[in-house]
């Protein structure tokens, strides 16, 4: 029977001194939950846990990008659209995209993540040639003014383009299943590539998506796209995984999955957590519009890095960063 290992995070200043990093940043653990399919899970400490498993969550995460894994990163979400679920149209014009751009620095992104193909429940696919009429230029724009763009994109044309022109992070909502070709623009470019999970296509994810255990499920799927980018020639130190928030699940997975986030640190790779503004949170909250769910997105947001999640994808550049520096110096751990 297989057995996954889920460190407990905490960031209580008062660290005891058998206690060890998770993924050499601002949270440890002394204990860890051991998970089996259709087993009541257990706590044991950490030195009963296989010495492999503690070295995959407790090494420290190289730098991706140029930016630091061991403290918390907020990618600023940039859409390009005309129908994505929060701001499609928005943006869609380039001048405006560069000014919201700015504006997300200055309040806090480290990362503006630029994406031309709404990839919310029921959106079309767009062809290749528009995908990419729409993200070149800002995405050149921003990367000749320095700013760390990660291109939001399923398809490997798009994700090759984008990084002739200074994209220095591929995030593929698909884990490189939709075009697998994605794995040698990877491959080839050094890219660093984000690696998603979703049940289905946008057009069909929402329609009664289903698990055994939504939680080894998203763990195995991650596990096993690991290994196929692996044997592309892609370095697990340029790999990030995503468990994939509102993409092929109901209210009840997101929160299976939030609650056990610090699982995918013993997948040995940055994690990285994008639930901003997502239904599941106007479903709980109450906020029907989109736009009125900042509080809740900053709240997910807040939990996802007290577990360590590396990376937080987000809308509310300026309130994110706001909250984090509040918590920096609550616990004084990041």
């Amino acid at each position: 029977m297989t057995k996954y290992y889920r460190a407990i995070p905490m960031t209580d200043p008062a660290r005891p001194t058998a206690a060890l990093p998770i993924a050499g940043g601002w949270c440890w653990f002394d204990r860890v939950e051991v998970l089996s399919r259709g087993k009541a899970a257990e706590i044991i400490p950490v030195t009963e846990a296989p010495q492999s498993v503690l070295h995959a969550i407790a090494s420290p995460r190289g730098d991706i990008a140029g930016l630091s894994m061991a403290k918390p990163q907020v990618m600023g979400i940039l859409n390009v659209t005309p129908d994505s679920f929060s701001d499609g149209g928005r943006y869609i014009d380039p001048e405006r995209a560069l000014t919201q751009a700015q504006t997300m620095i200055r309040e806090g992104a480290t990362i503006i993540d630029v994406g031309g193909e709404s990839t919310r429940p029921g959106a079309a696919v767009v062809p290749v040639e528009e995908e990419t009429a729409r993200v070149a230029p800002v995405v050149e724009a921003l990367a000749q003014a320095g700013v760390c763009v990660s291109i939001d994109t399923r398809k490997a044309p798009v994700a090759a383009k984008t990084a002739e022109l200074g994209a220095k992070i591929l995030n593929d909502v698909s884990a490189m299943s939709y075009d697998p070709a994605m794995a040698e623009v990877a491959a080839s470019t050094g890219l660093p590539i984000c690696l998603m999970h979703a049940q289905g296509t946008p057009e069909t994810m929402q329609a009664d998506p289903r698990y055994d255990d939504v939680v080894l499920d998203v763990y195995d799927y991650l596990a096993e796209r690991i290994e196929v980018a692996i044997a592309a020639g892609i370095k697990r130190s340029q790999i990030i995984v995503d468990p994939g928030i509102g993409f092929g699940k109901t209210q009840h997975h997101n929160l299976a999955l939030l609650r056990r986030l610090s699982i995918f640190h013993s997948l040995g790779c940055p994690i990285l957590l994008g639930a901003s503004r997502k239904r599941f949170i106007g479903e709980i909250s109450g906020a029907q519009d989109a736009a009125e769910r900042m509080a809740g997105s900053v709240s997910v947001a807040l939990d996802g890095i007290r577990q360590g999640v590396q990376i937080v994808r987000v809308h509310d550049t300026l309130q994110t960063r706001q909250a984090i520096s509040l918590q920096t110096a609550l616990f004084g751990t990041l």
